[in-house]
């Protein structure tokens, strides 16, 4: 759990790179090339999750940060390599075993982190929260990126995961913003009576589901107990944990989901939400972006997109000012990089110009303190910063804080349990014999 009380700074960072410095580090240059100057040439490899097809705005921001870096530092080329969400975890494991990890990659905190550090891919980069870094970050962000005692990894992002919904269909249908699970059930039920497709659920990648879980587990048990559980101090069968489980089958026999929702990958899904085929679409305030900046995106449907918080259940402990989210993804430097002195400076260099420019340029709120109270931003953006700022508290993805074993256990029960291979009762069992197995 994350609490957060920020007082925003301005973050003013000035790296002073000299680039003829750069490459004359004592280690090994990926080409072993000289420039005119005599000054070794570097290779910097770095992969990355931003296509520029679903994630626009930060992919511009990536490379205007990396024409930017070369340009300073005319020895280094920073070469990319893009993949999708799904991809880029896959071919991380597939790298990982052959010990081939990128100079510079991106990660998840907490579980997802844990096993790479165990196995000695990732390199400490404590000296960076030191140096120009130190002090600019959101409280609670970098910590999650610690295992005993080392920082492996610097966020980019912070998020929190509201319900984005669709006025125009809404107002249709006479529907408003719902503030109770009762009138989110009523919408639900009015809107798959007149052929809409409720909620835009892309199941197939199983973390989008277990959002919904956890909202429901948050609102019906409390936080404290959602995040006992996945510690393993409280068991999944706990009554209001089980009445969540159930709630989910609950919504899947009401039409809740756009059909076929359990083979549908996310972008799919999003698809559905974007083309206004579907009235809701729970997701990361990532998205922000494709709802705010992205002009490849119709400005109608833009200026159409609202949000509202997970509502509270009768008789529930949760509060509505509790959100699932916490740090986005970070980067890394491999421990194996043959170009690791550049590759630390080029992770600090991002973050940095990451902080300053995600704000405006794509509508991504940063891991890093920023003012933003003399820029001009869209609405939807500024309400969602404002409801960071005020909440109670802010728990991480359950698939995050996981150990790597029992998140695939939990991610595979969340998708049998949304297709109904499992029972709440198989639900419970599974989860909590893979939790105790992970301590």
């Amino acid at each position: 759990m994350f609490k957060k009380k920020w007082s925003m700074l301005l973050l003013t960072t000035c790296l002073a790179l000299a680039a003829a410095g750069c490459g004359n580090n004592g280690e090994k240059s990926s080409n072993g090339e000289t420039n005119e100057s005599g000054t070794k040439k570097v290779t910097v490899n770095f992969m990355h999750l931003w296509p520029e097809g679903v994630s626009a705005g930060q992919n511009k921001i990536v490379n205007q940060i990396i024409k930017d870096y070369e340009t300073e530092n005319p020895n280094v080329t920073i070469k990319q390599e893009v993949l999708d969400n799904e991809q880029y975890k896959n071919k991380l494991k597939v790298l990982s075993a052959s010990n081939q990890l990128p100079d510079v990659g991106v990660t998840w905190a907490a579980g997802f982190m844990k096993p790479y550090v165990e196995g000695n891919l990732f390199t400490p980069i404590d000296d960076l929260l030191s140096g120009e870094l130190n002090g600019k970050f959101v409280s609670g962000t970098t910590e999650a990126y610690a295992i005993d005692g080392k920082t492996y990894a610097l966020p980019l992002e912070f998020n929190i995961a509201p319900v984005y919904y669709n006025k125009a269909i809404f107002e249709q249908y006479g529907l408003q913003a719902p503030q109770t699970y009762d009138e989110f059930k009523n919408v639900v039920k009015t809107l798959s009576e007149n052929g809409v497709a409720p909620i835009a659920l892309g199941n197939k990648d199983r973390w989008t589901g277990s959002l919904w879980y956890m909202y429901l587990a948050d609102r019906f048990a409390g936080q404290q107990s959602l995040s006992a559980a996945i510690g393993g101090s409280v068991s999944f069968a706990d009554e209001g944990l089980m009445k969540a489980a159930q709630e989910v089958q609950t919504l899947v026999d009401g039409n809740a989901f756009v059909k076929g929702f359990n083979g549908l990958s996310n972008e799919e899904a999003k698809s559905e939400f974007l083309n206004g085929n579907a009235a809701m679409f729970l997701m990361g305030t990532w998205e922000l972006p494709n709802f705010t900046t992205n002009e490849e995106i119709p400005k109608e449907f833009r200026d159409s997109v609202g949000f509202f918080k997970f509502p509270t259940a009768e008789g529930g402990k949760g509060d509505i000012n509790s959100w699932v989210g916490g740090p986005g993804v970070g980067l890394f430097v491999s421990e194996n990089s043959k170009v690791k002195d550049e590759a630390k400076k080029f992770v600090e260099y991002f973050v940095a110009k990451w902080g300053e420019q995600s704000v405006t340029g794509a509508g991504v709120i940063p891991a890093t303190k920023v003012d933003t109270s003399s820029l001009e931003l869209p609405q939807l953006y500024i309400d969602l910063f404002n409801e960071m700022n005020q909440a109670s508290s802010i728990t991480l993805f359950a698939d995050v804080q996981m150990n790597a074993n029992a998140a695939e256990i939990h991610l595979n029960q969340i998708q049998a349990l949304f297709g109904k291979a499992s029972t709440p009762e198989k639900f419970a069992q599974e989860h909590d014999a893979a939790v105790a197995e992970g301590k």
